[in-house]
């Protein structure tokens, strides 16, 4: 479940002293019901989705990274669409903040704490709830 991977960054982030960490998140099948059109993007939000991602958004200490093989064109669609929703992403696709290091090379894999991925185990439908959870505390 999504919440160990969140815990285990927080607690991270404490014992190192960082300010921050960094979430990626996927949109089809994680935050949006996907709709398999070639001419629109989907704009279904999975429930509590919405809920959580505005509540992640205003936190500081998290640093929101567009994790998505959508197209370009379609990227900036979606971008439009989630800051309608009040909903903010600091990167897509990549993780500028963090530089390769002799312990990482994160040129062609960006960094991330949090991953949101349905491929990846993410349950839309029960996830959210639990990362509303964690992240008001």
């Amino acid at each position: 479940m999504i919440t160990r991977a969140i815990k285990k960054a927080f607690a991270q982030a404490k014992e190192k002293n960082w300010d921050k960490t960094f979430w990626a998140f996927d949109i089809h099948e994680t935050i949006i019901k996907p709709n398999w059109s070639e001419h629109k993007i989907p704009t279904e939000f999975y429930p509590l989705a919405k809920e959580a991602l505005q509540l992640i958004s205003k936190r500081k200490d998290v640093s929101r990274i567009l994790f998505t093989c959508s197209h370009p064109n379609e990227i900036e669609k979606y971008l439009a669409f989630f800051r309608e929703h009040d909903i903010h992403f600091d990167h897509v696709n990549g993780n500028p903040e963090i530089i390769s290091k002799k312990y990482g090379y994160y040129e062609k894999k960006p960094y991330f704490n949090v991953l949101f991925e349905d491929k990846a185990g993410f349950d839309p439908y029960e996830d959210w709830e639990e990362v509303i959870k964690l992240v008001k505390e």
